[in-house]
């Protein structure tokens, strides 16, 4: 047979019968094991990491920032600033889409922008200089400020908790304070409400209609491009399950393997072990300013100076590569890191502690710490810092629970007999604890992070830091800023530390960048 009659032969053949057909039109999808069960799907309402990942699923931004923390436009085309820089004015770009079909308006964005601002550090700040944000016309957005602000950008291009994501007028408009209950985003991909089964699964698929930018990906920025049709995050709640999972092929991407085990899934030659964010995480024991013990600055402070960061980060993460002592409230090896009254953090030593606990005339008030068992980091943390606290002299209780609940639980100010709190135990990354814009270091308790550290002064100096021209003015403000937050014990800080991420070889498109990005990733 000729070859023009072979190829006439096979052409011959019904296209749904062709097994290459077949394998073109394959769903593509991509199995992920995530951090954390996602329970909370309002990524304004909480700071939790796993929202934010849901919300870069499913929604997208103005500006975002690209590897270099640069803010560079996302969803916006262009953008004009006024000569005394009062004015700014940011045009859509053509084609941006929402999930059911509406298309993104400025009305939609203004609405957005003034929800987020009332929960983000940043936002709290900038639209404490915005005097009005409008939206004259369909795709433009006119912010007229107060006065200069030097991080207009910076803020509506934020790359974690909160991110200004943008959503439909309607749902933005839920108050900030409650959670909203329809996820309808622009992002490349559609979350799949019907499909989610909390503590087990969430699904994700291809948005057709997102239009990608053309500039190449570069961390939140650039091209975001859906390469697979369908993202599935399977949680597990055991740690070695889930490994096992991942070595024998039934899924393709861990997000935050266990320490210990990440050696083992290193020997697999065909998995990829890696650090996927340069500048770490910072271990936080975070206190409730508002109940007893923790009332009292004294309390708050002998409780820090029992902890010793080597004994955290041994215990939560391992193996020394992975981690470093660090006594700056901003990450070491940034511009702002200090040692300003870093003494407090520095004495990891439960007889000092005891000495000053004393003296602050504790009384013996339960302290009840909040411990997330389904991520060994924080499990670990809270391990230690029971042990700690009693050597030192404080009656502790632990509540094992699972972290979607602690992130629930966090949330109220009730007292502990009615399910209030008083530790958990979480990390930043180093992103978001860079600068004293950070919801982390607010002490504003009406406006301020879980816990509501409460201080004038601290407030004034987050304030300045916006204003602040110079480098050395900016450093200047961020030791008064760390000076206070020590001062008040705002939060025990447990060191820095670098989780690697887990994958297949298959898994090809990895993004560098301080947040897990699924876009742009595909499945060979």
């Amino acid at each position: 047979m000729s070859r023009r009659a072979v190829m006439a032969a096979a052409l011959a053949v019904p296209l749904a019968a062709s097994p290459f057909a077949l394998q073109a039109n394959a769903e593509t999808v991509m199995r992920v094991i995530p951090h954390a069960d996602l329970k909370n799907l309002d990524p304004i309402w909480t700071t939790a990491y796993i929202s934010r990942n849901h919300g870069y699923m499913i929604y997208d931004t103005l500006f975002a920032m690209d590897e270099n923390f640069v803010p560079r436009p996302q969803m916006v085309d262009t953008w004009t600033t006024s000569d005394d820089g009062l004015v700014w004015t940011f045009v859509l770009r053509d084609g941006l889409k929402f999930h059911d079909g509406a298309p993104v308006t400025g009305e939609d964005v203004v609405a957005s922008l003034t929800r987020w601002g009332a929960r983000d550090g940043m936002g709290q700040q900038l639209f404490g200089v915005i005097d009005t944000l409008e939206s004259p016309d369909a795709k433009t957005i006119v912010m007229t400020l107060t006065e200069p602000y030097g991080l207009v950008l910076e803020s509506i291009g934020k790359i974690s908790s909160n991110v200004p994501f943008i959503m439909p007028k309607r749902i933005a408009e839920t108050d900030p304070f409650e959670q909203i209950s329809e996820y309808v985003g622009s992002g490349p991909f559609v979350f799949q409400a019907d499909e989610w089964v909390p503590g087990s699964k969430v699904v994700y698929t291809k948005f057709e209609d997102y239009i990608p930018r053309d500039e190449p990906v570069s961390a939140a920025a650039g091209g975001k491009i859906a390469k697979v049709d369908k993202v599935i995050w399977q949680y597990f709640p055991d740690a070695t399950t889930a490994m096992n999972a991942l070595m024998a092929g039934e899924v393709d991407f861990y997000e935050a393997p266990a320490p210990d085990l990440a050696p083992i899934l290193a020997s697999n030659p065909d998995i990829t072990v890696e650090v996927n964010d340069p500048l770490g995480s910072i271990g936080f024991a975070r206190f409730n300013h508002l109940l007893p013990p923790f009332d009292n600055a004294d309390i708050r402070r002998a409780a820090i100076m029992a902890m010793k960061q080597e004994d955290y980060l041994a215990a939560g993460i391992g193996d020394p590569q992975f981690w470093k002592t660090c006594y700056s409230v901003f990450p070491c090896g940034t511009p702002l890191e200090n040692d300003v009254g870093s003494e407090v953090m520095a004495t990891g030593d439960t007889e000092k502690a005891k000495a000053a606990l004393e003296a602050a005339g504790y009384d013996g008030t339960p302290v009840v710490i909040m411990q997330p068992t389904d991520i060994a980091v924080l499990s670990a943390f809270s391990l230690v810092t029971a042990e700690k606290l009693r050597d030192a002299g404080f009656t502790v209780q632990l509540e094992a629970m699972d972290w979607s609940t602690l992130t629930s639980r966090r949330a109220l100010k009730d007292p502990v007999g009615e399910g209030g709190w008083n530790m958990f135990h979480t990390w930043w990354i180093g992103a978001d604890v860079i600068d004293p814009m950070a919801i982390a270091f607010s002490g504003n308790p009406e406006k301020g992070w879980f816990g509501w550290a409460e201080d004038a002064e601290l407030e004034e100096a987050r304030a300045a830091f916006a204003k602040a021209g110079s480098l050395e003015e900016k450093q200047e403000i961020g030791r008064k800023v760390q000076e206070r937050l020590w001062a008040i014990g705002a939060s025990g800080e447990l060191g820095q530390f670098f989780t690697p991420v887990a994958y297949r070889n298959n898994v090809k498109g990895l993004i560098k960048s301080p947040v897990m990005f699924f876009w742009n990733m595909s499945v060979e």
